[in-house]
């Protein structure tokens, strides 16, 4: 007998079912208002199947019929269309970087309702600040805070995201060097602490969701996701399913060597990627410089956009090695859109540029910057616990319903 026992397995007709659920919910995501028929028409269920599965997700609250049916062609009843319904629930999500956590609700299509930064006590440029207890206390009183001023909206779970090795099955962050995390029980501590069914997952993998969801990268059949903050990590996903490895280990890509690199790493050799890359690495290059102080990569933007052209150069060349690096892992995995999460490609026209000079002309059109730059870490965070529900949906939360 094998030492380790295999995952359950859920019976074919139940994993069917599960399936057919998702397939609908997603095309009322991405089509409505849609009509039944034409539910039936995208997903290749019957008719029958269609009716049955949105009078469950009527039921449960998830979606509701439109105001203004739609008149068929020829004789007979007008078809009702269908959409989601964003008046009765909502996702929690956290997101711990490494001077402060995000915590934020999201509605059924991924946007924003509501959201807050809570500072790391003591967060440095070297990431020292408050224990993983205190951290994940805060996030959890600071969604209650949220849910209390919108007392008509139920949570339907708690997603949460960081960088550095996060273990989705177990619902623990195994290793996250920057924060001094090891083993920290997240779905645990948070699950206890909030009373709500909690989702793991590292940051680069959500985005991927989050793209695939609600994104530009919607539609495409493979997607690489590049993140690069204090932490540098990435995701791949092909057909609708992100590779996550044995214990989540996959995207872990901090310490690729970077030719001609100086910047010494923590793990003891010299141009990692991550050292390379990092916002850590951008802003002390800036303090050298006198242009901004502080950690605070925001600064250096501002400053380019005040016409600082020593931080604008600095943005540029970052941006222009994050190239570079997409260049490497889109030979290795040949993704169909590459997404990039990186400060100043999201705010500025001239490193978007750079960035793709440094892919090369021939796939510099499939490489785009993250569709969420305004709120990028609290969509990581609440898309863990969206990409659960679309995968699901017949299962979402009894607490909350």
């Amino acid at each position: 007998m094998p030492r380790t026992a295999a995952p359950p397995v859920a019976p074919p007709s139940t994993s069917r079912r599960r399936t057919s659920a998702s397939v609908v919910l997603r095309s009322v995501l991405e089509h409505g208002p849609v009509a039944r028929s034409t539910i039936a028409r995208l997903t290749g269920l019957s008719p029958a199947s269609v009716t049955d599965y949105c009078s469950r997700f009527t039921e449960l609250g998830l979606i509701r019929e439109s105001e203004v049916p739609r008149q068929s062609q020829g004789v007979g009843r007008p078809h009702v269309p269908l959409d989601l319904d964003e008046t009765q629930f909502v996702v929690g999500g956290v997101h711990v970087a490494v001077p402060y956590t995000t915590v934020a609700l999201l509605d059924l299509r991924g946007r924003v309702v509501a959201a807050w930064e809570l500072r790391h006590d003591g967060a440095d440029s070297v990431g020292a600040g408050a224990g993983a207890d205190v951290i994940l206390a805060r996030a959890a009183d600071g969604l209650g805070a949220l849910l209390a001023r919108s007392p008509r909206l139920r949570c339907l779970g708690v997603g949460f995201a960081a960088g550095g090795w996060v273990d989705r099955d177990s619902g623990t962050v195994v290793e996250h060097p920057l924060l001094g995390w090891h083993e920290v029980p997240v779905r645990e501590v948070l699950g206890a602490r909030t009373g709500l069914p909690v989702h793991v997952d590292g940051h680069a993998r959500a985005l991927v969701n989050a793209e695939r969801l609600f994104g530009r990268a919607r539609g495409s059949r493979s997607v690489l996701h590049l993140f690069v903050g204090n932490v540098v990590d990435s995701a791949f996903a092909t057909n609708d399913e992100v590779h996550h490895g044995p214990r989540s280990q996959a995207g872990a890509i901090a310490h690729l060597p970077v030719p001609g690199g100086t910047e010494p790493c923590d793990c003891g050799r010299t141009g990692c990627l991550q050292a390379e890359l990092s916002e850590r690495t951008l802003c002390r290059r800036a303090r050298r410089a006198g242009i901004v102080e502080g950690v605070n990569p925001m600064h250096v933007v501002a400053a380019a956009a005040a016409g600082d052209p020593v931080a604008a150069r600095l943005l540029a060349e970052r941006a222009g090695a994050v190239g570079r690096a997409v260049r490497l892992l889109l030979d290795v995995l040949n993704p169909e859109t590459v997404v990039v999460t990186e400060v100043g490609i999201l705010h500025r026209e001239d490193c978007l540029a750079a960035l793709r000079e440094g892919v090369g002309d021939d796939r510099a059109a499939s490489v785009i910057p993250s569709s969420f730059p305004d709120s990028v870490l609290a969509v990581a965070g609440g898309s863990v616990a969206l990409d659960v529900l679309y995968r699901d949906p017949l299962a979402a939360s009894p607490e909350a319903i």
